[in-house]
């Protein structure tokens, strides 16, 4: 099951995302796209979430890694792995009036970065893969994704609110045998 994520130029990033009726969450096509935008998460190592319509389905639905909640306890001496979380029909139902200013880059969006300014904290409303509905408050780069993530659920890419924008392509590695300087 290979799963493509779209670049920014794909039509179905621009639209509203459609809601998911709470009977289908457990059916097995919703099941199936938790599954792919899983997949297609873990495969990009700097990958923290990612939306539906970034494989190419109209669907209002998140899923944030595992590794954010590891990022949030990297002082932590625990080296747990932590599961991915999945948000459906997500909203957020509080922002807090401060804001900060935040470097972002987006899977869709690849190698552009740039400085959004977002709420510091936020709380969400959503509903869990088993269809369980539930509410988080979250602050910091927490609160970042969920921010990014609904944008994304509303056709908005964050290049159209990001300033200072640059391209920083990786580094080719190095190989075992080459010389460093």
């Amino acid at each position: 099951m290979k799963t493509i994520i779209v670049n920014k130029d794909a039509p179905v990033l621009r639209e509203i995302a459609k809601p998911v009726a709470i009977g289908d969450i457990k059916g097995k096509k919703i099941q199936d796209i938790l599954k792919r935008m899983k997949i297609a998460l873990k495969r990009e190592d700097d990958g923290v979430a990612i939306a539906a319509p970034q494989i190419g389905e109209s669907l209002r639905i998140f899923v944030v890694s595992g590794r954010v909640v590891s990022l949030i306890n990297q002082n932590s001496e625990q080296k747990e792995t932590f599961p991915d979380i999945v948000y459906i029909n997500p909203e957020i139902i509080k922002y807090s009036k401060k804001k900060k200013g935040v470097e972002e880059g987006c899977l869709s969006v690849r190698w552009l970065y740039g400085l959004v300014e977002r709420s510091e904290k936020v709380t969400i409303r959503a509903y869990d893969e088993q269809g369980k509905k539930f509410t988080k408050g979250a602050s910091g780069l927490q609160a970042q994704i969920f921010q990014h993530e609904v944008d994304h659920l509303n056709g908005i890419l964050f290049i159209d609110k990001a300033e200072n924008i640059e391209n920083l392509p990786p580094r080719p590695k190095k190989k075992k045998n080459e010389k460093r300087n």
